[in-house]
């Protein structure tokens, strides 16, 4: 009897769990695209000043940071649901 109870709970869980891991894989693919952005960005910077910004690299650290808890999220490595659920990974 306590298994099917529990049942219908975790069913509902997945589903729930589902959502996020599509809307993390649709934040994954915008985060792409700002990547893409902060590279442009810090080439174009290093062919004028010969060295990277350093806030942009910083920036880079951290969103990289980020790419990993997505991908931790979306593998089943964890159950903690990344930015903004959470707070936004450190650069160090």
């Amino acid at each position: 009897m306590n298994e099917n109870s529990e049942t219908p709970i975790s069913k509902r869980n997945i589903w729930v769990r589902g959502l996020f891991m599509l809307l993390m894989a649709l934040v994954l693919h915008a985060a792409g695209t700002v990547l893409f952005i902060i590279a442009l960005v810090q080439f174009l910077i290093m062919l004028m000043n010969d060295q990277p910004n350093a806030r942009l690299a910083s920036f880079g650290r951290s969103l990289a940071r980020y790419f990993q808890q997505i991908v931790n999220f979306l593998s089943f490595a964890t159950e903690d649901i990344p930015f903004p659920f959470n707070d936004w990974p450190a650069s160090e």
